[in-house]
């Protein structure tokens, strides 16, 4: 369908053409229509990620899940001296591409309301957050990749500066310089490859494919390659013990911000590892590895047991998140097919089920003007409906079997006792942990005596708000019962990247 079409130009681009011109009517708009502007300019982008959305699922329709190959690949010369503007998708990459579409109409339609001042440019960061995203997702170059990987920082931390809570300064810029800390090392490790490939392959490239598939690089330089590409996406995950500044971006955040936040950006640094640390590092991350799994046990144990002390409900959730990633980055180091098929599951699993809890957090705290979870009580009362939603996504969140969450955090486990044991004892004390956490918040908000006498006339959900939750409720019922949407797509992709790690480090 796409054959000769750029379609993943297409994708990535439309919406930061659209926050572009948005910008431009804003200049030749006189003060006197500006309110109007404001109005249209959340649904024009509302219009427009539906239409990026529409795209996506086309794009998904047209893939050829039997083949691990890149397919609807774009190169054209970009820079010069083998740095390309190439794109394309794989099994892998394709799955990120359409969560990110999906989530962001909701981001949008659920903004509407929420957000009260500057509208325009609101809906212009999340437009140009969403070119950023999808860019880094399909960039089949490295030096692209790297553009758009820290792109994202830029929109983010805009819109929590901008539009977030009266702690957002602080946190936004928590925010930037933690992850933009780890970004150097990146962009030294990526300057180092591009200087070795052309002394090994007689010119340079930093083509994603041609330096995961020929350039061998010694065992040394290896590992310093995975600790400067892993300092970047240990940040980005975010792991323990570089986490800390999750929780004040997600607390500070507007609830859309958050939903992207957690869904989505949180993913990148799982998607480098797969995509670059195991193929281009196999031998650093063979020796590495214990590392991670430790690193990763810590975070699902310790980050746990913060969540449970938390007042804030945003705060506790945020832990719940570094928790999950624990068993992404765990999945992904036990290099076996139940391990990786398990983490790249849970990431789009966590997509849908923390989106929607932050969403949650979001409906009463318009409400309210409050996250403490101390301000709430007996909402079953009054909110019958969001107690029911909230139930159902409390229940994915800790690995209910029939849910999506239950799915990743299973094959993680799997994958983790095929190589130690004792890894997956941790990490399954982890998942008992997470159920007294969240278990505990649900019975605070929702079960109890109603001490707050506000809470006496709180409204129960909207028409619009089950609108946007509805379809994350099915979607994360729909993975749970039937897993294959999502692994039968990945599969190929995830043996052909077994295969060349199980060659390069010597069967």
């Amino acid at each position: 369908m796409f054959s000769n079409l750029p379609i993943l130009s297409f994708i990535t681009f439309i919406p930061a053409f659209v926050a572009v011109l948005l910008m431009v009517f804003s200049r030749l708009t006189a003060d006197s229509g500006r309110a109007q502007l404001e109005k249209n300019a959340s649904w024009v982008a509302l219009i427009t990620t539906i239409f990026v959305l529409f795209l996506s699922v086309l794009l998904l329709i047209d893939f050829d899940s039997s083949s691990a190959a890149y397919q609807f690949v774009e190169d054209t010369e970009w820079l010069g001296g083998g740095i390309n503007y190439r794109m394309g998708v794989d099994g892998i990459s394709i799955l990120f591409v359409v969560l990110t579409a999906v989530l962001m109409p909701f981001c949008i339609y659920a903004s509407q309301t929420s957000i009260k001042k500057r509208m325009l440019e609101y809906m212009v960061a999340f437009l140009i957050l969403e070119t950023f995203m999808i860019g880094a997702f399909v960039a089949l170059d490295l030096i692209l990749f790297y553009v758009f990987f820290e792109a994202v920082l830029i929109p983010m931390f805009i819109i929590i500066g901008v539009w977030g809570g009266k702690n957002r300064v602080y946190a936004s810029y928590k925010f930037f310089l933690y992850t933009l800390l780890g970004s150097v090392l990146l962009l030294a490790a990526i300057l180092w490859l591009y200087n070795y490939s052309g002394t090994v392959l007689g010119a340079p490239t930093t083509s994603i494919e041609t330096l995961s598939r020929d350039l061998k690089i010694p065992g040394g330089a290896q590992t310093w390659l995975w600790l400067a590409f892993f300092a970047s996406f240990a940040v980005k995950m975010p792991m323990w013990p570089v986490h800390t500044w999750l929780p004040d971006a997600h607390v500070e955040a507007p609830t859309a911000g958050s939903v992207i936040l957690a869904a989505i950006l949180l993913k990148l640094g799982g998607y480098g590892f797969i995509r670059f640390s195991l193929p281009m590092f196999p031998d650093a991350s063979m020796l590495l590895a214990p590392l991670v799994f430790w690193m990763s046990i810590i975070a699902v144990i310790y980050t746990s047991l913060v969540a449970y002390r938390q007042k804030d409900i945003k705060k506790l959730i945020a832990y719940s998140s570094v928790a999950h990633m624990g068993f992404v980055t765990m999945g992904i180091f036990t290099v076996n097919l139940q391990g990786l098929q398990g983490a790249l599951f849970q990431m789009i699993s966590h997509g849908f089920i923390s989106g929607a809890l932050f969403l949650l957090v979001g409906v009463i705290y318009d409400r309210m003007h409050t996250r403490e979870i101390a301000a709430y009580g007996g909402l079953v009362k009054q909110m019958p409906i969001y107690a029911i939603f909230f139930m159902f996504f409390t229940m994915a969140n800790v690995g209910l079997p029939g849910t999506s969450g239950f799915v990743g955090e299973f094959w993680t486990l799997l994958g983790a006792f095929k190589v130690n044991p004792w890894i997956a004892f941790g990490a399954a004390l982890g998942m008992i942990l997470s159920a007294m956490y969240a278990l505990h918040l649900y019975r605070e908000v929702i079960f109890g005596e109603v001490t707050n006498d506000k809470l006496n006339d709180i409204q129960d959900m909207t028409g619009r708000e089950i609108i946007i939750l509805a379809p994350l409720a099915l979607f994360t019922l729909i993975l749970g019962v039937y897993p294959s949407l999502v692994t039968d797509i990945t599969g190929p992709s995830v043996e052909a990247l077994l295969a060349s790690f199980q060659q390069a480090v010597g069967g």
